[in-house]
């Protein structure tokens, strides 16, 4: 356990992100001035039971000042100090702090990050407004290596996928269009480490009409609301779209087309995900609607983690349905796995890969495993160890060397909070074959118009300022309230 005494408030956030990716799976506790007795009357009893258990306490304490800060680093063995006098380069003065802590733990640790001090989740936004800027490819990997202690492979990375994305992007309407990205927040089971909104279709099979009724009424709106603008892309996951009966499928493309001119419409994708899901009608209904791009995601090719993350489709069934969509004719096809999962090894890595190159998708998905709070393998890990999931260097180059294999270049990168090996998720995809949406909701530069339980609208101006409203998580709560969901959009779009 750690527990963090800060002497100011406002800096929660980017403590704690950086101290969790050099100690993952370790409880962090941050306190500051504003902490309420109750709260350091727990973190103090939370260290006691941890010492008890025989698990080490550490207690850090920092002191930010104006020409500085100090960091004391306190464990049964050792006290260190790390002291910083702040001096003004044309950085603002937290962004120095964040580069002074991030310093401090690589020394105290002995580790450094592939991603250094950044914490955000779309670290290719640096090199995209560098570029827009007219800076040179040096100067975004000097700053990239310099300023943040990235290292030379993610500069790269990060610099190549920005490069990528503009291209793909230069006949997107930024200021005259949209996305659209519709929400299905039902699957067949609950996977371990999933925190996204989505409920047992099983328990919900009676909510779903009405669920869609709701969807088709949101779509009334914007359709009205937006009848001046372009629609780029559109988007449906979940969840898992087809969980939905074939019939169901057939109901909501049919609204959506009947809503929104497809002429302009340049990538429709819809989340094909779970394998145990797909059947041939439900696959020929999204080929008859015109879907240009679907996912048959099998997270793992190894059977014995399937099941332990819950993933009730088989091996077996992922390549049955990978099959039967080309049977069908989908001629884009995008397979997502996830690194890092519980007890799988390097040469688990490489028979996925195997599989996955044997298959030969026009797009693949290389996640790092995130530990989100609200899913279940935060509780696994406890019961089980963090020490059982291994996401290393080595894992991530046997995929992006089975992509390369493919033909494929990434193309769209983002990064999650506690995330396996402090690494990043990427995006490689064929020529030709790129996830537009993907890069969309990445790269903040055009609106996202959500519908459906649990989604967020982000309205991108041309400033670039942006402004959201979200939906109500639970399903019986949205259909309750969608006239509630609708004019928070209309409010959101009041403003010309």
């Amino acid at each position: 356990m750690l527990i963090i005494e800060l002497n100011r408030a406002n800096y929660e956030y980017d403590v704690n992100s950086l101290v969790r990716a050099f100690y993952p799976g370790v409880n962090v506790t941050i306190l500051t001035p504003e902490s309420t007795e109750q709260r350091r009357k727990q973190a103090n009893q939370d260290a006691a039971d941890c010492r008890e258990r025989k698990e080490e306490v550490l207690s850090v304490r920092i002191g930010l000042s104006e020409d500085g800060a100090e960091v004391q680093i306190r464990e049964a063995a050792r006290e260190k100090n790390y002291a910083w006098n702040y001096v003004p380069d044309g950085l603002d003065y937290k962004h120095d702090f964040k580069r002074f802590l991030y310093r401090t733990l690589c020394e105290y640790t002995g580790k450094t990050l592939p991603w250094g001090s950044l914490t955000g989740i779309r670290p290719t936004k640096i090199a995209y407004g560098m570029l827009d800027q007219g800076c040179s490819e040096a100067e975004i990997l000097d700053t990239f290596t310099g300023i943040y202690s990235v290292s030379q492979e993610k500069a790269a990375l990060g610099l190549d996928i920005a490069k990528r994305e503009r291209e793909i992007l230069k006949d997107v309407h930024y200021e005259g269009g949209y996305s659209l990205y519709i929400g299905i927040p039902f699957c067949p089971t609950t996977c371990l480490y999933c925190s996204f909104t989505s409920y047992p279709i099983a328990a919900h099979r009676k909510q779903v009409e009405a669920y869609l009724d709701c969807l088709i009424k949101e779509m009334d709106f914007v359709a009205e609301q937006l009848a001046d603008k372009v629609v780029d892309s559109i988007y449906i996951g979940g969840g898992t779209p087809t969980t939905l009966e074939p019939a169901q499928l057939d109901r909501l493309i049919t609204a959506v087309k009947e809503h929104f001119d497809f002429r302009t419409v340049k990538e429709f994708t819809v989340e094909a995900g779970r394998a145990d899901s797909i059947t041939r009608e439900k696959l020929e209904v999204l080929y008859r609607q015109g879907v240009s791009r679907i996912s048959v995601n099998p997270q793992t090719m190894k059977q014995e983690t399937l099941d332990i993350i819950g993933r009730k489709a088989s091996v077996e069934q992922v390549l049955a349905a990978y099959r039967l969509a080309r049977e069908v004719g989908f001629d884009n096809i995008n397979m997502d796995i996830i690194l890092g999962l519980p007890g799988e090894l390097e040469p688990d890595v490489q028979r996925t890969i195997d599989e996955i190159v044997a298959l030969s998708p026009d797009s693949l998905t290389v996640h790092s495993l995130a530990i989100k709070r609200a899913s279940h393998l935060s509780k696994w890990i406890q019961e089980n160890g963090i020490a059982t999931l291994n996401n290393t260097d080595e894992t991530m180059r046997i995929a992006g060397e089975g992509a390369k294999h493919l033909g494929m270049a990434p193309y769209y990168l983002y990064r999650q909070k506690n995330m396996s090996g402090n690494f990043e998720n990427v995006g490689y995809a064929k020529p030709g074959k790129y996830g537009l949406y993907n890069i969309l909701i990445m790269e903040e530069k055009q609106t996202i118009v959500a519908l459906g339980a649990g989604s967020i609208t982000k309205r991108v101006w041309p400033d670039g300022r942006i402004e959201r409203c979200d939906n109500v998580k639970d399903v019986a709560l949205y259909i309750e309230k969608i006239d509630e969901m609708i004019e928070r959009k209309r409010e959101l779009f009041a403003e010309a």
